[in-house]
């Protein structure tokens, strides 16, 4: 008989119980916060303008700029009031009530004309420190240098210290992002079929639907669009003009029902037929009643920015788009005919966890906006004052960090979000764990929802079947199976490099 006890006891030190929370804050220190920093590579004065990297490859403007260099996170350490600087570890930062972050240090450097006026690597704020993460003094250590710093050795960690207490990011559950999911809607008197997908880049989410009415007309509706505008319609205005490339976009093999249904919408709108027409019915939607020059501009500023982000936000992405919106039409057409079945939104398939990854990127993507801002207007009042430009004066650390420090004290998180942080549980050791492993559902707790509460088959092996309170919050707080394992997020560039490996090439007209 196979003994179990041993292969089970070696695969909980491999895995770990909370190994999930490490590896997701590793993942935001090595990969999402370098981004977040990029994202404001160049700053302009004077103007206020903005500059996105990589929008510029070289300073060719002739006015003063900042630019941002190499970008350094250290292991936490403690001030004390004479100044000395010396390794901060948990225990202490428990005792005195004090915040184990760790330094934040970026190279500014402010020129003028080209000419460099100051240069340096200074502190822009306190990284918050996930204990046992890579980051943390104690990691790597023995069993007996723990004994020596008296550190709990069998602590599992997976959490931070703010003020002295210990506070856990919660595991929230969410519907998955950039997918295409199909449903029924009521709308009135009448049922429409909708393709829906929830389209997510940086910290901008929005909801895109290609909605199918009782007629097989087919509609898109995206933020900034009041009512949606037909699809046809929209298509052509990203590119598409010819009735054949449309059909082409939307149709994978020949199919009689399905081309019916794609010529009835092309000869409904066929008094469109340029993209320039196109544009303009767009924008009598957008901006009603304004001129044609602004109108023209808010609608190509609506369809860059709000529809499909994830697929890019410039205008050479619209033909990206433009297919992309064809493969969401094929989907709708399918379902209203009856050969696809709608997406179940509780299956897990169809779920994503937010770790620390997501949820630290989601405050500190605010947190730096705003250190950015207020770099800018130290920097304009320097400026405008006439005195001597220093790094050291326009990066105020403190901006950052308390930003940051508040929301996980609070557990007050961006978008008014409340209970993201919570105090952990010390009860005893397997209050500790239940609740490291603990998984929220966003959904209100004073509506019934009763397919969400239900326990589904998919729930095997990931969620535990047994450990969820009562009351209203049953089935929306639960807690991760033992033998449930997290994987992080996979940047883009490497599956687009696999990709392009086996063959595959990018879409062009």
């Amino acid at each position: 008989m196979l003994d179990l006890k041993p292969l089970s006891i070696e695969w909980l030190k491999k895995s770990g119980i909370i190994k999930h929370h490490i590896n997701s804050f590793n993942s935001f220190i090595r990969r999402k916060f370098p981004q977040i920093v990029r994202e404001h590579d160049n700053i302009q004065t004077g103007t206020g303008y903005l500059i996105k990297f990589g929008e510029i490859k070289e300073p060719i403007f002739k006015e003063d700029y900042v630019d941002f260099g190499a970008l350094k996170v250290y292991k936490p350490l403690v001030i004390e009031a004479d100044g000395s600087k010396r390794k901060l570890y948990p225990l202490e930062a428990r005792i005195r009530n004090l915040n184990y972050f760790g330094p934040i240090t970026l190279e500014i450097g402010v020129y003028k004309n080209d000419e460099e006026l100051d240069y340096g690597e200074v502190t822009i704020g306190m990284m918050p420190v996930m204990v046992r993460s890579e980051l943390c003094n104690l990691y790597g250590l023995s069993y007996d240098d723990f004994i020596r710093l008296k550190e709990d050795p069998f602590d599992p960690g997976g959490y931070f210290i703010v003020n002295g207490s210990e506070r856990v990011l919660i595991i929230i559950e969410d519907l998955t992002q950039n997918r295409i999911m199909l449903e029924r809607e009521e709308k009135g008197m009448k049922v429409v079929e909708i393709a829906k997908i929830f389209s997510k880049r940086g910290g901008f989410r929005a909801q895109i639907k290609v909605i199918r009415d009782k007629d097989g007309i087919l509609y898109c509706a995206f933020p900034s669009i009041p009512g949606g505008v037909p699809l046809i319609i929209l298509m052509k205005a990203l590119g598409l003009e010819k009735d054949k490339d449309i059909y082409d976009a939307i149709i994978l093999r020949e199919d009689p029902e399905i081309a019916n249904e794609i010529l009835i919408n092309l000869e409904t709108f066929g008094d469109i037929k340029t993209k320039d027409e196109a544009m303009d019915y767009i924008s009598r939607k957008i901006a009603p009643g304004q001129i044609k020059e602004f109108r023209l501009k808010r609608t190509e500023h609506a369809i860059d920015k709000y529809l499909l982000p994830h697929l890019g936000v410039n205008p050479e992405d619209r033909l990206k788009k433009a297919k992309f919106l064809g493969r969401m039409a094929l989907k709708v057409i399918e379902f209203g005919l009856g050969r696809r079945l709608e997406d179940d939104k509780d299956h897990y398939l169809n779920k994503r966890l937010r770790l620390a990854e997501d949820l630290l990127e989601d405050v500190f993507r605010v947190a730096f906006y705003k250190f950015v801002q207020d770099m800018k207007y130290q920097l304009d009042r320097l400026i405008h004052r006439g005195k001597r430009i220093s790094v050291k004066v326009i990066a105020r650390s403190d901006i950052l960090t308390e930003r940051v420090r508040h929301a996980l004290a609070t557990g007050t998180w961006v978008g008014g979000r409340t209970g993201v942080s919570q105090l952990l549980d010390r009860t005893c050791f397997m209050s500790t764990m239940s609740h490291l492993r603990r998984v929220v559902s966003p959904l209100s707790r004073s509506q019934p929802n009763f397919e969400a509460r239900d326990l589904h088959g998919t729930h095997w092996g990931r969620i535990c079947t047994t450990e969820t309170p009562e009351g209203p919050n049953c089935g929306l707080v639960k807690n991760l199976a033992l033998g449930c394992e997290i994987t992080t997020e996979v940047s883009e560039e490497k599956v687009e490099k696999v990709l392009k490996d086996l063959g595959v090439i990018s879409i062009r007209k």
